[in-house]
């Protein structure tokens, strides 16, 4: 008996070294705010028996920061896909292989071999959008397809003007307004940038990211935004009207990963799995509101979403849209620089 005791106190102290004994039942998210949907959280705790615990971030930066710290003690996280060559490079990411589950199948095939991760040896979808522009046209009825709602504010809009501070949402937007190509090193125009922002940011009333609930009240009444925020604020009033710069947005998406140091691997790879299935990624998208890259997803969405003019861009824009992608280090450096500058 005193055999049988020692040897299980030893596969207990096993487990634990290796982060095991603590797998069973849960499962830690790091994600941004107001981006999960508790319904289909739900789902996923009353299917599989597992506690999920969400814990937020509010900006890409921010989240690599805190997880290269060591130690978070989150399993998953969800990077913007310009972010994510970086997590992989630093070797934060645990390769899980979502080709080989049983729901990859679900993924829609121009997102099954993205250049941010090739063959998805690590990712699934979460969300996509854009980045552009959101307008209450009852201060405002001018043009709202246009960066110049930002950076040379109309005087209606001066003083109500916010800016969501995610660096590079909010540089690509000034490079692409004078006239500007995305990881661009060219210094004569990130001289314009650097100058464009800070001749702007008189104009701003604030650098936020809780616009769903200040576009809604009146505290903010024009922002740089994201198209899924700015299609909730719609629901809330119908004279928040989402833009579409004329001259250039960013087309991006969000990717669920596992973290290198995960210790609920098994439960983790368990939630990738769901996330790939149509159903729960409707559920998902119907809560933030953003189109997602599940094919078969769009049957599990309200109706409201079909048609609605923050996920459908319109033809005559179609063309203005650039891809996310991961700057090359030196200019990444001169972003950060600029942004730096913008903070004093």
């Amino acid at each position: 008996m005193k055999r049988i005791k020692t040897t299980l106190a030893l596969a207990a102290a096993l487990l634990a070294s290796t982060g095991l004994a603590h797998a069973e039942g849960v499962l830690n998210i790091y994600n941004w705010g107001n981006y999960t949907s508790p319904e289909m959280i739900k789902k996923f705790e009353d299917q599989y028996k597992v506690k999920v615990t969400i814990t937020d971030y509010d900006s890409n930066d921010t989240a690599l920061a805190k997880v290269r710290q060591g130690g978070s003690g989150f399993d998953m996280v969800v990077p913007s896909q310009n972010y994510i060559p970086i997590w992989i490079s630093e070797g934060l990411l645990l390769e899980t292989d979502p080709g080989k589950m049983e729901n990859f199948k679900n993924i829609a095939d121009v997102w099954k071999d993205p250049e941010f991760d090739p063959g998805r040896k690590y990712t699934v979808p979460w969300a996509m959008g854009i980045v552009g522009t959101v307008v209450n046209t009852d201060v405002y009825n001018g043009d709202v397809n246009t960066w110049g709602i930002i950076f040379d504010t109309p005087a209606e809009l001066k003083g109500k003007v916010n800016v969501v501070p995610e660096m590079n949402d909010v540089i690509d937007a000034a490079v692409l307004y004078n006239g500007g190509t995305k990881c661009t090193g060219d210094l004569t125009i990130l001289k314009k940038v650097r100058d464009t922002l800070v001749k702007a940011k008189p104009d701003w009333v604030a650098m936020e990211y809780g616009t769903i609930e200040k576009m809604g009240s009146g505290d903010f009444s024009a922002s740089s935004d994201w198209n899924g925020s700015a299609f909730r604020q719609r629901l809330a009033n119908p004279k928040i009207k989402f833009g579409y710069p004329k001259e250039g947005f960013v087309n991006w998406s969000d990717n669920l990963a596992v973290l290198k140091d995960a210790a609920n691997v098994e439960n983790a790879k368990l939630f990738l799995n769901f996330m790939m299935d149509p159903e729960n990624a409707g559920m998902n998208s119907s809560f933030h509101r953003y189109a997602n890259g599940i094919a078969g997803s769009e049957a599990f969405m309200p109706a409201d979403m079909k048609d609605a003019p923050e996920i459908n861009i319109p033809a005559e824009f179609a063309s203005k849209g650039v891809p996310s992608q991961t700057c090359p280090p030196e200019v990444q450096e001169l972003y950060t620089k600029i942004w730096t500058e913008l903070q004093k």
